[in-house]
């Protein structure tokens, strides 16, 4: 049996801090995503592990495991997901984009980042026509 209900396409928002997840998954959200949360890199991995996303928007600075940690293990052998990550954060040295995307980041954004870039950026990466 098929549904006539399209898919939407899902995002882990990942971010240490409470508020920061609440804004991203509003947007994202309110724009047609499904979106999920977790607080931290190693939340972020298990819930990889048990779920398939198709986006991950990804905090650089958090307790258990950090961003770039993070996305390692998301390109790992173990978990093995291919799904675009755009890593926010307000880390903007010189080498910090760097080393996100030498981690596998698809894109590296500086906080604060404007709601309609990231929902963009969203509909860019995942190939889903968003809602503006």
């Amino acid at each position: 049996m098929t549904s006539d209900t399209p898919t939407r396409a899902r995002v882990l928002v990942v971010d240490d801090a409470a508020t920061v997840r609440l804004y991203h998954s509003s947007l994202l959200t309110d724009a047609g995503f499904e979106v999920s949360e977790a607080a931290n890199g190693l939340e972020a991995v298990e819930a990889a592990l048990g779920a398939e996303f198709d986006l991950f928007v990804v905090d650089v600075n958090m307790p258990k495991m950090n961003g770039y940690a993070c996305v390692e293990s998301l390109r790992s052998e173990t978990v093995g997901t291919a799904a675009p990550v755009v890593m926010i954060s307000t880390e903007d040295r010189p080498g910090d984009a760097e080393r996100a995307y030498r981690a596998g980041a698809n894109l590296y954004l500086v906080k604060p980042v404007a709601g309609d870039r990231l929902v963009r950026v969203a509909g860019m990466l995942t190939a889903v026509e968003v809602a503006a």
